[in-house]
C-alpha cells in the first residue's frame, strides 16, 4: 500500500501544484492589501479576513490531500451519484430562508456559510464525464446531445432561482469543452450570433435612424440575419454557392432600396420591410429542402426564423426576466447610461486603482484606493484592482501569465489522457478556470457585466476555494492513473 502511495504522488503532475500554490499564496497577499486597515498588520489574526482565508487556505490543502489519496475509480463509478447529491443540495437551497446580498444560494451553517453552486460546478464536470465517456456514446447522436445539455441545463436553472445568475452562467464554459469534443461549429457560431445580437438589439433598439421612425437595433440585426443566412449557404451548401452569391445581392439591394425610400420619398419602419425579406428566405429555405432533401437548407431556415425570434425576445427578456440591478449593469456597460454613483461605481473606481498603480505599482499596502475603501467587494470579485494598485502593470502582467500558464497546462494533461473520461473532465476544468479568469478581469476592466463571480484561489472565501481545489485536484488525481499501475 505504501509503495502505491508512492507511486500515485511521484506521477502526480507538480507543475500544476507549482502554480497552484503560487496562485493561492499571491491570492493571500492580495487579500492582504485589500482588507488591511491603517495600524493593523497582524494578518495572522483569525478575526480578520486575511487570518480566516489562512484557515480556508490549510483546509483546501488537506482536501488536495485526501483528494490525492483516494483510488481514483471513486469518481468515474460514484461521478452521477456525487451529481444528484449535488442536485438536491442546490434545489433545497432554493428554499433556503437566508439571503445574502439579495442572493439564496448560501447555506449558513453557524460562523460558516457555503455555497453549494461553487461545488456543483465539479459534480456537473464529473457527470459530463461520466455521460460522454461511455463507449457507446456519440455527441452527434440527437439523443445523446440533448441529454448532455441537460447535465448542463438543469444546475443553471436551479441556480438561477437562487437569484445567483452569475454563476449560472459559469455553466456555459463547458460549451468549450462540447466544441473540442465534436460539438459542430455552427452551434457555436449561433451562441456568438446571439451575444450579437442581444448587444445590439438592446444597445441600440432606442436610438432611431434618419427616417425618425426605424430604430437603428433591429435594423442592423435583421440585415445581418440577411448577410449571415448568405454565409451559411456558401459554406454549407456548396452546390448552391450560386444561389448564396444571388440572396446577398437580393438582400442588399432590397435594404438600399428601403433607405433611400424611407429617408427622401416617405418615411417609414423599415424593419417591417426586413421581417418580410427574412420570412420570404426563410419560406425559401423549407421549398429547397422539400425538393432537394439536404438537411441544410432546413437548418438554415432554422437559423432564420429563431435569429428573428431571438431578436424580439431581448426586449421581453431585458424588461422581465433580469434583475434591476442587472439591466442598470448592462446599460452603464453599453454605454446606454452613465451612472459613475451607481451601478457603475465599483467598475470606475476599479478603473482607478489599477490605472492609479502605473506601471511598478504602489508597492504592498500603500494603495490608497485600496486602503480608503473606494472599491466596493475588493478582496472577493474585485480582488483583480487590488493586484494592479500595488503591483503595477508588471505585477497585473505576471499574475495573468500564472493563470495563462496553469490553462495551457490543463490542456496539454487534457490532451494526453487516454480515456475520454479523464479527458473531457480536464476540458471541463480547463474551460470553468477560462471562463471565470476572462468574466473576472474583464468587469474589474469594464470590458464585461458585472456579474460577481470570484477569480480562482485570489477571491476571499471558502467555498470557491474549495470548489476550484476540488476540481483540479481530482483531475490531477485521475492523470496520476493514466499510466495505469497507480489504480490502488
Amino acid at each position: 500500500m505504501a509503495y502505491k502511495k508512492d507511486s500515485i504522488f511521484k506521477n502526480v503532475d507538480w507543475w500544476t501544484v507549482l502554480l497552484y500554490i503560487l496562485l493561492v499564496i499571491c491570492g493571500w497577499f492580495s487579500i492582504c492589501g485589500a482588507s488591511y486597515d491603517y495600524g493593523d498588520a497582524n494578518f495572522l489574526d483569525f478575526g480578520l479576513r486575511s487570518g480566516k482565508q489562512l484557515v480556508w487556505i490549510a483546509c483546501s490543502l488537506g482536501l488536495a490531500s485526501v483528494i490525492l489519496s483516494l483510488d481514483h475509480r471513486f469518481f468515474d463509478t460514484y461521478a452521477f451519484l456525487i451529481f444528484g447529491i449535488l442536485l438536491l443540495l442546490l434545489f433545497a437551497t432554493i428554499f433556503n430562508p437566508h439571503e445574502i446580498k439579495g442572493s439564496k444560494s448560501w447555506i449558513v451553517l453557524g460562523p460558516v456559510s457555503i455555497q453549494p453552486a461553487e461545488f456543483a460546478k465539479f459534480g456537473t464536470a464529473l457527470a459530463l464525464a461520466k455521460f460522454m465517456g461511455e463507449y457507446t456514446y456519440s455527441l452527434s447522436n440527437r439523443k445523446h446531445f440533448i441529454a448532455t445539455i441537460a447535465i448542463i441545463l438543469i444546475p443553471m436553472f436551479l441556480i438561477i432561482m437562487q437569484k445567483e445568475t452569475g454563476s449560472a452562467l459559469v455553466y456555459l464554459s463547458f460549451f468549450l469543452m462540447l466544441y473540442r469534443e465534436g460539438m459542430p461549429g455552427a452551434i457555436l457560431f449561433t451562441g456568438v450570433c446571439a451575444v450579437v445580437y442581444f448587444i445590439v438589439g438592446i444597445r441600440f433598439s432606442i436610438v432611431p435612424m434618419a427616417d425618425g421612425i426605424t430604430p437603428w437595433g433591429e435594423f442592423a440585426v435583421l440585415s445581418l440575419i440577411i448577410i449571415l443566412t448568405s454565409g451559411l449557404i456558401w459554406v454549407y451548401c456548396r452546390q448552391a454557392q450560386k444561389l448564396a452569391m444571388i440572396i446577398l445581392a437580393v438582400g442588399i439591394t432590397c435594404i438600399i432600396l428601403g433607405v433611400l425610400f424611407s429617408f427622401y420619398v416617405i418615411p417609414f419602419n423599415m424593419v417591417y420591410m426586413l421581417l418580410i425579406v427574412n420570412g420570404v428566405l426563410s419560406i425559401a429555405m423549407i421549398v429547397f429542402f422539400l425538393r432537394e432533401r439536404i438537411y441544410s437548407y432546413l437548418y438554415i431556415s432554422v437559423f432564420v426564423i429563431g435569429s428573428v425570434v431571438f431578436l424580439f425576445s431581448t426586449d421581453y427578456v431585458f424588461a422581465n426576466v433580469l434583475e434591476p440591478h442587472q439591466k442598470v449593469r448592462i446599460e452603464v456597460l453599453l454605454g446606454m447610461k452613465d451612472d459613475p454613483s451607481g451601478a457603475g461605481y465599483n467598475v470606475n473606481q476599479s478603473k482607478i486603482a489599477i490605472g492609479s498603480g502605473g506601471f511598478a505599482g504602489k508597492g504592498f499596502l500603500n494603495g490608497t484606493q485600496t486602503k480608503l475603501k473606494y472599491v466596493p467587494e475588493q478582496d472577493t470579485d474585485f480582488i483583480f484592482c487590488t493586484v494592479g494598485e500595488e503591483q503595477g502593470f508588471i505585477g497585473s502582467s505576471v499574475v495573468l501569465l500564472v493563470y495563462l500558464s496553469l490553462i495551457l497546462r490543463l490542456i496539454y494533461l487534457s490532451e494526453r489522457q487516454p480515456t475520454r473520461f479523464a479527458r473531457v473532465y480536464g476540458y471541463c476544468v480547463m474551460s470553468i478556470f477560462f471562463f471565470h479568469l476572462f468574466i473576472n478581469v474583464g468587469m474589474v476592466l469594464g470590458l464585461t457585466p458585472v456579474i460577481g463571480i470570484p477569480l480562482p484561489f485570489f477571491s476571499y472565501g471558502g467555498s470557491s476555494l474549495w470548489g476550484f481545489t476540488i476540481l483540479l485536484f481530482v483531475f490531477l488525481r485521475i492523470d496520476a492513473a493514466r499510466h495505469g499501475n497507480t489504480k490502488g
